[in-house]
This record gives C-alpha cells, sequence and structure tokens, in this order.
C-alpha cells in the first residue's frame, strides 16, 4: 500500500455517504435512502405509489423486508474496511499531518456510520480489529449494551474533532470537518439525552464562524456549491454528469407527471413524494420556506404565455409537492441534478442548541431564544412569545424543525427522542405499529447465519 493507495481508501470510504455503489441508499433520494425513508415514515411525508412504498408510513415492518433491513447489511462493511484501512495506514510512510488529517476522517465516518446504524438498530457490534474484519469465516460477536456503542462512537467522534479543522474548502469541500464532527456529537448527545454534552457542542460550533444562508431557497439551489453557502457544514457535492451516484434525483421523486417547469428547463418526474396536508397546514402563510411546497403547481402556458397551474388538493392529491431543490439550470440531465445535497448545516445546530439548552436548563434562556428566532426571522416569521414554560417551548421546536429540516433526514430521529414516532402512525390510521417498532429489525438472514449468537430486536420474529 502506498500513501496515494490510502488517500483513495480514504476516498472510497466516503461513499457510503450515498449509499455505496448504487444510488439507492445514504443521503440520496431513493427508497432506501434516509433521506426519504425519514420522509414517507414520518409526519412530513407521504408516496403517491403502491407496494412496498405504502408499508413506511404505517411502519410495516418485518425481518423480511429489505427497505428497513437493508442499511444492516450496507453499512457495516464500510465500518469494516475503515478499520483495515487504519491498520495499513500504519504501515505506510507517509507525513504525519497527512496520516493524522486521514485518521481523523476515516474515524468521523466510521463513528456517522456507526451512529446511523445505531439509531436505526440499537447496539451493534463495531469491528475495530483489522485482522477481524477482513476475515470472512470470523466468528460472528454477540451485540454490545448501548452504553459500549455510544462509546465507541463518541471516541470516534472525539479524536476525529482533535486532528480535523473547523471547516473546509476548495477540492476538500464535502468531507468531514471538525464541525461536522461536532454536529454529529450533538445528534448522538441529544439521542442519549446529554443535553449538557450536546449544549457544549453547539456552543462550540457557533464559535467557528457558520451563519445562516441570507436566502433560505439558496440552500437548495445551485447557489450551494463549492462552499459558496455560510450556512452548510456537510453536503453531498453533487453532479449531473457522473452517473446515478452522487446525483440529486429528489425532483424526479417528487414532481407529478405533468408538472412544467416554467423557465422550461426539462425535468423526470415520477410523482411519488407528497408533503402531508396535514403538515402543510400547520406553515403559517407569511413562513418564506412555503416557496419550496406547492400547493398549486405549473402545468404548462396558456396561448398568451400565462403560467397554468393545477390545484392539488383540489384534485384529491395525497399532499403538497415538495420541490425542496430548485431545478439545475444547467439541462444536462433532465433526472440527474448536480445541486448539492445538505447534510448537515448550521439552521439545525441553533435548533438542536435550543432544544438541549430547554431540556438542560429545565426551561427556555434568553440563547435557546435567539436560537430559535434567528431560523424565525429569516423565514420571515415574528420571533417566539417570551414567557414559554419548558413543555411550551419544546413544542414550539418541534413544530420549527417540521418547518425548517422537512425532506433532509432527520425527522425521524426527531420524533423517536420525542416519544412521539408510533402516536404519529397510529394517528394516521396504522394498525401494525408496535411500540418496538421505534427500532427497524435486523435481517432474518444476518440472525440465521450467526446460530443465534446475534440477537433480534424485540417485536419482530
Amino acid at each position: 500500500m502506498t500513501p496515494e493507495g490510502i488517500g483513495a481508501a480514504v476516498t472510497t470510504a466516503y461513499t457510503g455517504l450515498v449509499g455505496g455503489t448504487d444510488w439507492q441508499g445514504g443521503w440520496t433520494s431513493a427508497s432506501l435512502s434516509w433521506r426519504a425513508q425519514n420522509f414517507i415514515s414520518t409526519d412530513e411525508g407521504d408516496c403517491a405509489w403502491g407496494g412496498d412504498w405504502q408499508r413506511m408510513p404505517v411502519l410495516n415492518f418485518s425481518p423480511d423486508f429489505a427497505w428497513v433491513t437493508d442499511h444492516y447489511g450496507r453499512y457495516l462493511p464500510f465500518i469494516s474496511r475503515i478499520a483495515i484501512t487504519l491498520d495499513d495506514m500504519e504501515k505506510v510512510a507517509m507525513d504525519e499531518n497527512l496520516k493524522k488529517r486521514y485518521t481523523g476522517e476515516l474515524k468521523a465516518l466510521r463513528a456517522n456510520y456507526a451512529m446511523m446504524l445505531y439509531f436505526a438498530y440499537g447496539p451493534l457490534t463495531i469491528i475495530t480489529d483489522a485482522k477481524i474484519a477482513a476475515d470472512p469465516k470470523a466468528a460472528p460477536v454477540p451485540r454490545p449494551s448501548s452504553a459500549q456503542m455510544v462509546k465507541q462512537i463518541e471516541d470516534d467522534y472525539l479524536a476525529a474533532a482533535a486532528v480535523l479543522p473547523d471547516r473546509w474548502t476548495g477540492g476538500d469541500y464535502g468531507r468531514f470537518s471538525k464541525a461536522a464532527v461536532l454536529t454529529g456529537l450533538m445528534k448522538l448527545y441529544m439521542h442519549e439525552k446529554q443535553w449538557d454534552k450536546a449544549v457544549a457542542a453547539g456552543q462550540q460550533i457557533k464559535s467557528m464562524g457558520y451563519s445562516l444562508q441570507p436566502n433560505y431557497q439558496d440552500l437548495f439551489n445551485i447557489n450551494n456549491k463549492g462552499g459558496a453557502s455560510p450556512e452548510i457544514i456537510l453536503p453531498i457535492v453533487c453532479t449531473a454528469t457522473g452517473g446515478d451516484q452522487y446525483t440529486n434525483m429528489w425532483l424526479a421523486h417528487a414532481l407529478p407527471a405533468d408538472y412544467k417547469d416554467p423557465s422550461g428547463i426539462p425535468l423526470t418526474a415520477w410523482g411519488g413524494y407528497k408533503m402531508r396536508w396535514t403538515a402543510y397546514d400547520k406553515f403559517d402563510k407569511r413562513d418564506k420556506r412555503l416557496t419550496l411546497i406547492l400547493e398549486k403547481y405549473p402545468i404548462g402556458k396558456d396561448a398568451n404565455g400565462n403560467i397554468i397551474y393545477k390545484d392539488a388538493r383540489a384534485i384529491g392529491d395525497r399532499g403538497a409537492v415538495p420541490m425542496k431543490f430548485a431545478p439545475d439550470p444547467s439541462k444536462i440531465n433532465s433526472q440527474n441534478s448536480a445541486v448539492d445535497f445538505p447534510v448537515y448545516r448550521y439552521a439545525d445546530v441553533l435548533l438542536m442548541l435550543a432544544e438541549s439548552i430547554n431540556e438542560d436548563k429545565g426551561g427556555p434562556t434568553e440563547e435557546a431564544y435567539t436560537a430559535v428566532n434567528l431560523v424565525r426571522q429569516r423565514a420571515g416569521l415574528p420571533d417566539l412569545p417570551s414567557g414559554l414554560n419548558k413543555a411550551q417551548f419544546l413544542e414550539k421546536i418541534q413544530d420549527e424543525r417540521l418547518f425548517e429540516l422537512w425532506a433532509e433526514g432527520w425527522r425521524r430521529d426527531d420524533l423517536i427522542r420525542w416519544g412521539l414516532y408510533i402516536k404519529r402512525a397510529i394517528d394516521q390510521g396504522s394498525t401494525v405499529a408496535k411500540p418496538e417498532f421505534v427500532l427497524y429489525p435486523l435481517p432474518r438472514e444476518a440472525i440465521n447465519q450467526s446460530n443465534g449468537v446475534i440477537k433480534q430486536n424485540p417485536g419482530y420474529n
């Protein structure tokens, strides 16, 4: 192995953020992605397609349902390969600063993949021994405790934060920085209700020079490329020409088949994703973020060049059109867009910080109010009323995270943290959702191949 080979292995480790070699998983927009699943299985979204798409909103999960078991087999191999690369790097003569950087990036990625698996399945064994990771015949290992897995994730994040720069620019934009690591730590700490640690991480990010993008829409159009946004902490850098892996297909999934872009950009439109009317109707009509959600959408122009609109609610559609992302003006590809996917951004940090302060202090402080109000002010909304108690402030946070972060892949984890994930499904008609379904099932094959060493999550058989 050479230093160049190590660098290539580190770059390959990043492909897990988009699900690996296909376009289905990671932070993309397809059926096996965190973004899509956490949209249609929550109060944010729905899907017009039938079949397995209709299992997600009602939480009809089983160990044989590949949509929810796929993550297990998709991301554990990335974690094993990271262990192997870290071991290989110790045997290579290379610049020590570069070695520290690569070590930090690999540990940040391992922590990220492990955290997402933990949120999905609960505690799983993370193989850090390269010899075991490289052995396909290695004996299965029983699942650890939650505390053990959380410590592994936290240790990796902290080790990465100690060596990575606050942010990356230029050709390194899109790689894990210290700010991205701390954002991941905030999410881990909040999941574990370690509010004081979440507050400390959030306050550290506040000191790194990030700020809100003045125009919300610019976070989701071609202007978000190349580190131009002061708000985006970790993006998936997309292309319209490099195949289906690093590309943005959200609009293809979300636009109705008869949608016509008023500016003439050709767009593939499969008509699947919808924002639930119950979510849409929660928005204040003054909210500037509503411009990315269409109750009425363009279907062409009349003889005089006036845009013709179709009313999605009036025709009985399942929800509003969740555009979220603007079309790629390059017109290179009607299906694949170069508009980047934000994964972590500063508005999310501000809202997490406000929630964590509220929980840690037993009520909102001035800092918590300021954090939420900055987000609301950009949306053209008035500040929150003063004098809210802890429960009232949390309710405002719950709504604000919906308004600000819909279709960004975090709603499932939010609802679980608030104890609302199963309730939402039951309230919207599910007859199969059970309390245990806050965790996905492990694949039946994994249980069988381990001869019972690896135990299934409760509620599944």
